[in-house]
C-alpha cells in the first residue's frame, strides 16, 4: 500500500481528497500545515509521494517544495501541487520550486489518480 502525505489547510478540500485516497486503497497521513508535513518527514515516516497545496498559513506550499527537495533524505520523493492557483506563473513556479507536478482545485478525482499513479 502506497503513503501519501496530503498538505492542505482546508478542512473541506482535505475531506475530499482523504476521500478519494482512501477509497482508491491509499493510507493516508494529513496535516494543515507545511511546517507539519515537514515534520512528519524528517521523523522518517515513510511517504511515498507528497500533494502539496499552495496557499497555507505561514509556509507557503513553493517554499515547503524548496526545503523538501532541498534534504536529500526527501528530495527524491515525488511533489504534486495541488492548488486552486491555476494561472500559468503558478505552474511555472510550482516547477521552479521543484514540484514534480502540478493540478488545480477543484479536485478532478480520475486526473488525481491517474497522475498519483504515473509516480507511484
Amino acid at each position: 500500500m502506497s503513503t501519501i502525505l496530503v498538505i492542505e489547510d482546508n478542512k473541506d478540500n482535505m475531506d475530499l481528497i482523504k476521500e478519494i485516497l482512501e477509497d482508491a486503497g491509499y493510507e493516508i497521513f494529513g496535516t494543515e500545515t507545511a511546517e507539519n508535513g515537514i515534520e512528519i518527514l524528517n521523523r522518517g515516516i515513510k511517504v511515498d509521494i507528497i500533494l502539496m497545496d499552495v496557499s497555507l498559513p505561514k509556509l507557503d506550499g513553493y517554499e515547503a517544495t524548496r526545503r523538501i527537495k532541498e534534504n536529500p533524505r526527501l528530495a527524491d520523493i515525488p511533489v504534486i501541487m495541488l492548488t486552486a492557483h491555476a494561472m500559468e506563473e503558478d505552474r511555472d513556479k510550482g516547477f521552479e520550486a521543484g514540484c514534480n507536478d502540478f493540478l488545480t482545485k477543484p479536485v478532478d478525482e480520475e486526473l488525481l489518480l491517474q497522475t498519483l499513479a504515473k509516480y507511484l
